[in-house]
């Protein structure tokens, strides 16, 4: 009884690096999508969406009953909530990739980012998805160092955020009010992208040490404290 306890709590861990997995490609694809006008892909990405929201629900149902049928433990109790957690911040990163390829939907056969910001958009988007594959390898490794660096990656994100802003607000901005709001949206989907990603990584963090991760700092830091 208790092995198949444990083989489910297994599986739990498995949906969310689905999840995780599926969601990087989505922003991926979104990506692709946006600064390619690619109606085709877009429709993809939106359709696809349904297929994460799936994945949370079984994964929640699973958990839900486990909670009932096993009482479990404080630490498997600490695994089954935290699971809960994290696969909403997966079904939320997974939305926020549809809102980019619903708004290349929206403006095809036009692209909804100026030729001048492809190459940022082009990086944030690069970015996020290396964010969330790093947290679907946190999720398999539990990976406590690995985890606490995804914040310090998450900076990168916050930098180019900023500097879409400075573009927008340059007196030399010739797009139009229409195109200034699809950017200022566009890099707000990414930079909630990155912070999902790294709240997965930091309740990785949790699961496997039963503290938090801002108390905690990476080993790097220790010596240099």
């Amino acid at each position: 009884m208790r092995d198949a306890y444990h083989e489910e709590l297994d599986s739990i861990g498995d949906g969310l690096v689905d999840m995780a997995r599926l969601v990087g490609s989505a922003i991926g694809r979104a990506t692709t999508a946006i600064l390619d006008a690619d109606l085709k892909l877009a429709e993809s990405v939106i359709a696809a969406d349904e297929k994460v929201d799936d994945l949370q629900r079984d994964l929640e149902g699973r958990a839900i009953a486990l909670l009932a049928r096993q009482q479990p433990v404080a630490t498997d109790l600490r695994i089954v909530v935290t699971s809960l957690r994290m696969s909403a911040d997966l079904e939320r990163s997974g939305d926020l990739a549809q809102h980019v390829a619903k708004l290349a939907r929206l403006r095809f056969p036009a692209t909804a980012v100026p030729h001048d910001l492809h190459a940022t958009i082009l990086e944030m988007g690069q970015l996020a998805q290396r964010l969330m594959a790093k947290s679907a390898e946190v999720i398999i490794t539990k990976d406590v160092d690995l985890a606490l660096q995804l914040e310090q990656d998450d900076d990168a994100m916050d930098l180019l955020h900023r500097a879409l802003f400075q573009h927008l607000m340059d007196d030399r901005w010739k797009h139009g009010i229409e195109t200034a709001v699809d950017v200022t949206l566009l890099g707000r989907y990414y930079e909630r992208f990155a912070d999902h990603a790294v709240s997965v990584a930091k309740r990785v963090v949790y699961l496997v040490t039963g503290e938090h991760a801002d108390e905690i700092a990476p080993q790097g830091d220790v010596e240099g404290a």
